[in-house]
């Protein structure tokens, strides 16, 4: 099943053909997306982007910077948006170095609406999926942050697999103390089981070697 287009998803266009942006920016209005468009990268740049899953339909010539190029800066600049390549001059190592770069998709002119539109679909779930995770991430490092330097490093020796006398003789603390910080843990992180606390210390990077 093809997933859904969002009101709020948005698509930006980068092409220095002015009658061929207004003609992407009427077809993707048509499905209800929203459309910002450039002539040119800097204008991009220049410009405030909505915070709101989003791809960039991206001519591969422009003046002054190739659309690789720009896809590269964009890389530097740490700006991560699905990219969709369109080009009236596509080349095979071409489309090889888009693609190795994280491209969507390399579509050449004359575009088919649908493959344009199927492509766009594509990058929107992908952005949609990134940001979710971005915020899942946060909010377990948001948490992570509430406990005390003392349930860290418990969380820490739990994540390695250790027993709770195994910590409590490493942390010279009473087992009864390993077991107090153990249940504050599991309460602040919001873990349903060790498991779940196991792969939350994962996600943050949390590693403890265990001892021999």
């Amino acid at each position: 099943m093809a997933a859904k287009l969002e009101a709020r998803d948005m698509v930006f266009i980068v092409d220095d053909d002015e009658s061929l942006r207004e003609a992407l920016a009427r077809l993707f209005r048509s499905v209800g997306l929203g459309v910002q468009a450039y002539a040119t990268p800097p204008e991009f740049l220049a410009s405030k982007l909505p915070d709101v899953p989003s791809c960039l339909v991206l001519d591969i010539r422009l003046p002054g910077m190739s659309g690789l190029d720009f896809q590269a800066e964009l890389g530097n600049a740490n700006i991560n948006i699905p990219i969709i390549f369109i080009t009236g001059h596509g080349d095979i190592p071409m489309t090889v170095k888009a693609m190795k770069a994280g491209a969507v998709e390399f579509l050449t002119k004359p575009l088919r609406e649908q493959d344009l539109l199927d492509a766009v679909r594509t990058a929107l779930v992908r952005d949609r999926a990134r940001r979710e995770q971005q915020s899942t991430e946060a909010d377990l490092r948001s948490r992570f942050e509430t406990l005390t330097t003392r349930e860290k490093e418990v969380m820490a020796f739990v994540a390695a697999g250790l027993m709770n006398k195994q910590i409590a003789a490493k942390m010279e603390l009473s087992e009864v103390t390993v077991k107090f910080h153990r249940g504050h843990i599991m309460q602040k992180m919001a873990a349903r089981s060790l498991a779940d606390l196991v792969r939350m210390a994962e996600s943050l990077g949390i590693h403890q070697k265990k001892p021999a």
